[in-house]
């Protein structure tokens, strides 16, 4: 059989960086993969391209000899595709989705090499809990000033009888008889590119190898119970309406087993800020509208404002020379990074809708007058 180009198969030059190989592969296998109307034999065409392409010794001897000779590899036609593929790189996320086995039923590949995608050398990460999250509203004074909520929530907490372990306090573990002990099982599944063995951390104990001889009665062996709690959360102040607040550990939480961490995930607060009668926000200032007189518009006047904290301020305003006008008041805005926001206060001369005669008469004083 023709030798395979290669580089031809992933549409790049001979002089091509791994990354750049990387790039075009993992471009490629999304167009053609079966699961999405593309060709089986063309992505296993690919992954063949790839895994000599990306292993240095591989790409060296076919490059020398048009073929790979470490190994059983693909150009041979009785290899694994997959000999020299590293999947670590894909660590986090699955490369390829799910696809179609040789007998017509759907598997998923993620499944298929489950903790090669979590890290290299199957190393064990810690086990987490779940993160939840909860909404929170909260007045707009609260949020300029920074407080603290009590919540109750229900969730998944340490067991209080056991303290998280499965086990009735003052018994023995035994070894698992679904690892025997290991904390690691073996599997083995068959696909289109033919058997793949996996190992995965055993689901009875945890990875530990030892599971309660004897239940904790409360939580049955779970190690966890779901119960409300009561949560306190600080807000900072400043904080605008839609932010979160991550609260670490205050999670749900999982089953602790021996020689292997086991933390409670987070809990997010999403703070809704209830608008204000009189004050709404712009970034770190503090804004407000205000009608004025025509006469304390064309004179001057002095005003008090009553501020959030409940203190009143005087401010004075000048003479204005337009119907619309803004006043900076430095420093009784929102507090921020580098101390305060400022007080805007938007100033509109307020018409009358009816003018006494009195009122009239002076207004035609001042039409005399040119204003």
């Amino acid at each position: 059989m023709a030798n395979k180009d290669y580089y031809n198969i992933l549409g790049v030059d001979k002089k091509a960086s791994a990354d750049d190989i990387k790039k075009a592969f993992r471009k490629l296998a999304h167009k053609y993969h079966p699961d999405k109307g593309g060709s089986d034999e063309k992505f296993k065409e690919i992954t063949e391209a790839y895994a000599i392409l990306s292993d240095d010794k591989k790409r060296r001897e076919y490059d020398t000899y048009g073929q790979s000779f470490a190994g059983s590899g693909p150009t041979g036609g009785q290899g694994n595709p997959f000999d020299g593929f590293d999947f670590s790189q894909f660590q986090g996320q699955n490369p390829f989705g799910s696809g179609f086995g040789q007998d017509g039923m759907q598997f998923d590949f993620g499944d298929i090499f489950g903790d090669m995608f979590s890290g290299r050398g199957g190393r064990q990460q810690a086990a987490r809990g779940r993160d939840i999250s909860i909404d929170l509203e909260i007045p707009f004074k609260d949020a300029v000033f920074g407080t603290t909520r009590s919540v109750l929530i229900a969730k998944v907490s340490t067991c209080a009888v056991c303290s998280g372990s499965g086990a009735k306090p003052g018994t023995e573990l035994e070894t698992c008889s679904t690892c025997n002990g290991s904390g690691r099982v073996h599997e083995t599944r068959n696909s289109i590119f033919g058997q793949f063995s996996s190992v995965r951390t055993c689901t009875v104990c945890g990875g530990a190898g030892k599971i309660p001889k004897e239940k904790c009665s409360e939580c049955k062996g779970a190690g966890t119970k779901r119960k409300e709690e009561e949560i306190t959360a600080s807000i900072p102040a400043g904080i605008d309406n839609g932010e979160m607040i991550r609260m670490p550990g205050q999670g749900e939480a999982i089953k602790k087993t021996s020689g292997h961490s086991a933390v409670a995930g987070d809990l997010y607060v999403k703070v809704h800020v209830k608008p204000h009668t009189t004050f709404h926000r712009e970034g770190s200032n503090l804004v407000m509208n205000l009608p004025v007189k025509l006469s304390d518009a064309l004179l001057g006047t002095s005003v008090s404002i009553e501020m959030l904290d409940g203190k009143t301020i005087e401010v004075k305003i000048p003479p204005m020379k337009r119907v619309e006008e803004l006043l900076r008041v430095a420093g009784k805005g929102i507090p921020a990074n580098r101390g305060k926001g400022d007080l805007i206060i938007h100033l509109e001369v307020a018409l009358p809708h009816k003018l006494s005669n009195k009122a009239k008469e002076a207004v035609e004083k001042l039409k005399g007058e040119g204003l």
